[in-house]
């Protein structure tokens, strides 16, 4: 009988224990927050603009350029959207102190609040339990006139140089993402979250 008492004690141990180990497991990955940082390398149309802050600064030959595909129907436009992510998994504040890996991590951008293309990143992603930023690049080509049928093209310029220019901030993008969070009791998503550029945000 006592033999039964001591495996049932130690049973009922490891079970608040496990618990308690996945329920950590569970917090640590919903605090998990991101940023949208920088845009880097756009082009559109085969054009550099990373460095135009505006439709007057492109020179007359990239213009032509830009024109005559705009007057093909299509606009293709590439981009690195530079997501900022931080664990405050640090050890402070009541939090355990432990890195977290992304497994994945599917996408969906939006441009002015309308929605466009999506994609996923396979490859793990390591972000350390330390309170500093690791920046996640996001790789982005998409074709503008897709999705702004009714734009014109001083207008689509100026969008892509209002995100990606010389003078321009992520402000009009907004990247929806659903990371998978490597834990023991394998992969865990937090749900979907709505990445902005003003604020860092979690589940």
């Amino acid at each position: 009988m006592k033999k039964l008492i001591t495996v049932l004690f130690i049973a009922a141990f490891a079970f608040i224990q496990y618990g308690c180990s996945a329920y950590d497991a569970m917090k640590n990955a919903q605090r998990l927050q991101f940023k949208l940082g920088s845009v880097s390398g756009l082009s559109v149309g085969g054009v550099d603009l990373s460095k135009v802050s505006s439709l007057s600064n492109i020179n007359p030959l990239d213009m032509l350029k830009l024109t005559s595909s705009f007057a093909s129907g299509k606009l293709p436009a590439s981009f690195t959207l530079n997501v900022l992510a931080k664990n405050p998994n640090d050890g402070t504040g009541g939090t355990t102190s432990a890195s977290a890996t992304i497994k994945s991590l599917d996408w969906r951008l939006l441009i002015d609040n309308k929605e466009t293309i999506g994609g996923s990143i396979s490859n793990p992603i390591e972000i350390p339990g330390i309170g500093q930023t690791t920046t996640i690049p996001v790789a982005i080509s998409l074709d503008l006139l897709e999705f702004f049928k009714n734009e014109g093209i001083t207008n689509l310029i100026g969008m892509a140089t209002g995100f990606g220019g010389s003078s321009g901030s992520p402000a009009r993008l907004t990247l929806k993402i659903k990371p998978t969070i490597d834990t023991f009791l394998g992969g865990i998503s937090p749900g979907e979250i709505s990445v902005i550029d003003k604020e860092f945000r979690s589940q």
